[in-house]
């Protein structure tokens, strides 16, 4: 408990929190706030409201409390099992779904990336705005961009844009971590498709790899 609480015998709600509170709880069995304070940090947030130390303790005594505490308790478990549950459904998803990148001659994929580069104004958004295609990592600083190594980053970005149908997958996942892992997975199959389909691709593919459990570099 913060010492300035201590101090007056109050709890703030985040102090309720920790002690196995949840708002309803503190809505039904404790009621308006006995105290409030501004928010130290930001001061045009809504003010902390305080309850006193000996209603909190006379509360927690109470057979109303103690059930209260076991449902929260449990349902907080359910959540955590459900996300949990969601999570390896979608790795499994993704790691079994079949990565389909178009087929074409080289040639082919050069004239219609360069033409799709041009669109993008030189990797702006249509109209030339100054912005990276989502699903492009910036290259060195430096970089020029006529050579057959950007040649190569322009056929991946190409090729990136015929295949984000791929991240309907990752609907419904909730949380950093999981979402986190599941793009990762997603990524690493999506880059290694491309460079199997075009092993010329293979480099810039791997320089865009994410490492097992690094965020997301495409989608």
């Amino acid at each position: 408990m913060p010492a300035e609480e201590q101090k007056g015998r109050f709890l703030s709600t985040a102090g309720l929190r920790a002690r196995g509170w949840s708002p309803g709880m503190v809505r039904r069995l404790l009621g308006p706030a006995d105290s409030r304070r501004p928010n130290p940090h930001f001061p045009t947030a809504p003010q902390i409201r305080l309850y006193r130390w000996e209603r909190v303790v006379t509360a927690e005594r109470s057979a109303e409390f103690r059930t209260a505490a076991g449902d929260a308790a449990r349902r907080s478990a359910a959540a955590r099992a459900a996300a949990l549950r969601r999570r390896k459904e979608v790795l499994a998803r993704i790691a079994a779904e079949p990565i389909e990148v178009p087929r074409m001659a080289p040639a082919r994929l050069a004239a219609l990336a360069a033409e799709h580069h041009a669109g993008w104004g030189g990797h702006g958004g249509p109209g030339g705005a100054a912005t990276t295609p989502p699903d492009s990592p910036a290259p060195p600083e430096g970089w020029p961009s006529d050579t057959p190594t950007a040649t190569a980053r322009h056929q991946v970005d190409y090729l990136l844009h015929h295949l984000t149908r791929y991240d309907e997958l990752l609907r419904g996942l909730r949380g950093s971590t999981g979402r986190s892992a599941a793009a990762a997975l997603l990524a690493r199959r999506v880059y290694a498709a491309i460079s199997e389909a075009y092993p010329h691709l293979a480099r810039e593919c791997e320089r865009r790899m994410p490492a097992p459990g690094v965020g997301p570099s495409c989608g």
